[in-house]
């Protein structure tokens, strides 16, 4: 009797359509995006890379690390692709201000970004490679989000359980490895890396922005170990003891492979306007409409009423978001985003500071914030992020405002002009205007330069650059004009 012949395991699907992808299979609409997100996700590096938890983390490799082709955003040291995918993954995400997708989970797949970058360098790809890397991070990060019912969040474990699948996809699509390679290296990384929900939940610390660029790092060290021929479980999701078998309930993994390649997942991810958790984008984008359009000022407002999701009532209004004394717990703790709308009329990287975290003026407006969970707007998510949020006065008004998606969102996206003057405003401090515009440059014809190795170079903080950059700019723009 003939034995039946075994199925193919997801991975290998996964895989085996990864190490084929090609840029001309790509669309105008994706390639774009792609530039559009990493513009996004490198200003979201420079901001970073000004930032306490970053800089213990760089003084760290700087003992650890090795030398090596990859280069560390800001620093602009050139050390091996491992750490440098640590370093520069922990610079875009510690600000909480990178790009958002959710659907059944949460996840920033620009904070894979890095893969792709520092094995590119290695294998001095080109910006076509690079932008290959990009969609795939995404493609497959998203579809994973989709595939869990419930998602993983919501069974307590965080996302980077996730990002541990689809980095080595990315790492090893950029070191151009067989599919049977890549396979092995989502064995290696997926296998040992699960992230406790517990990073972001109740009091937050350094690790809530921390855990998903170790997944980052683990993919790539996984990539660099297949390809020396070290192997790893094939069924580590859809077999014995796998994701789908530990994780329960429920999973479609059909949606990590049907259509593969006939829509770009990348095109339906969208972006922070604000440095905060992504559920509190919508009640911010309807405070702070209501606050300016109604000239509304703080000592004249009673009580602030959100209605949303449940998972909002619980994860971002639990008691120690009333007292937040960190950055971390603040940028996830919607009493303090919405008492810094109403007194500054903004939310962005400057609302962060301690010295603003500690405002008295601010402080005192946190017990105005009720956080209600609405059992109808449940019903509506994850289609809809609404809130609904009513805002009392002193003097006996009241003001009302439904919003069914914030600012950022693929539906109210954020333009390229925006994009630049985030960036802009990020890099502020790192790169002289000049530099800025350099870097903008080659994002924007990413298609066109020969060698990653050129972008990155360009990430350099002024202060510490010992080098001009025209020549690097004058080789990209002829080839540039050739094109």
């Amino acid at each position: 009797m003939t034995s039946p012949t075994p199925k193919e395991t997801i991975t290998a699907a996964m895989s085996r359509w990864a190490a084929g992808l090609r840029f001309e299979q790509l669309s105008s609409e994706a390639v774009h995006q792609a530039k559009r997100l990493l513009l996004d996700s490198l200003g979201c590096a420079l901001g970073g890379y000004q930032q306490h938890d970053v800089k213990i983390a760089l003084a760290v490799l700087e003992e650890i690390a090795g030398d090596g082709p990859a280069t560390v955003i800001g620093s602009g040291k050139r050390v091996d692709p491992v750490s440098a995918s640590l370093a520069n993954a922990l610079m875009i995400r510690c600000m909480d201000y990178n790009d958002i997708y959710w659907k059944q989970d949460p996840s920033h797949p620009s904070d894979i970004f890095p893969a792709a970058l520092a094995c590119c360098e290695r294998a001095r790809s080109n910006g076509k490679e690079l932008i290959v890397g990009l969609v795939l991070g995404h493609e497959f990060e998203m579809r994973l989000c989709e595939a869990a019912f419930p998602g993983i969040r919501e069974r307590g474990w965080h996302h980077a359980t996730l990002t541990a699948f689809a980095a080595p996809i990315v790492a090893g699509r950029a070191l151009h490895l067989t599919w049977e390679q890549i396979q092995h290296a989502i064995g290696i990384s997926a296998s040992r890396h699960c992230t406790l929900g517990a990073v972001t939940a109740g009091k937050l610390t350094m690790m809530k922005n921390t855990v998903d660029p170790m997944a980052t790092q683990s993919g790539v060290l996984a990539a660099l170990l297949a390809e020396k021929g070290y192997t790893g479980p094939e069924h580590v999701l859809d077999g014995k003891e796998g994701l789908t078998h530990v994780f329960k309930p429920d999973w479609k993994l059909n949606l990590l492979t049907d259509g593969l390649g006939e829509t770009w997942r990348i095109t339906q991810c969208g972006m922070k306007a604000f440095p905060t958790e992504a559920l509190t984008h919508t009640s911010i984008s309807a405070v702070l409409d209501l606050v300016k359009s109604n000239d509304l000022h703080p000592d004249n407002v009673q009580k602030v009423q959100i209605r949303s999701l449940a998972r909002a009532a619980d994860i971002l209004s639990d008691p120690s978001k009333y007292d937040p004394r960190t950055k971390e717990t603040a940028d996830h703790s919607l009493p303090y985003v919405i008492a810094a709308a109403l007194v500054d009329r903004q939310v962005t990287p400057a609302q962060f500071t301690m010295a603003k975290i500690l405002d008295p003026n601010i402080r005192e407006q946190l017990q105005k914030v009720e956080v209600v969970a609405d059992p109808e707007i449940e019903k509506v998510f994850p289609a809809l992020q609404r809130v609904i949020v009513h805002i009392d006065t002193r003097d006996g008004r009241s003001f009302n405002k439904q919003l069914d998606f914030p600012k950022g969102d693929p539906r109210n996206p954020l333009t390229d002009s925006d994009i630049e003057e985030k960036f802009a405003a990020l890099a502020d401090g790192v790169l002289t205007s000049a530099a800025q515009k350099r870097v903008q440059d080659v994002v924007w014809n990413l298609e066109h330069v020969g060698s990653v190795a050129e972008l990155m170079a360009l990430m350099e903080a002024e202060s510490l650059r010992p080098r001009a950059v025209k020549a690097v700019t004058k080789r990209r723009m002829k080839r540039s004009k050739r094109s």
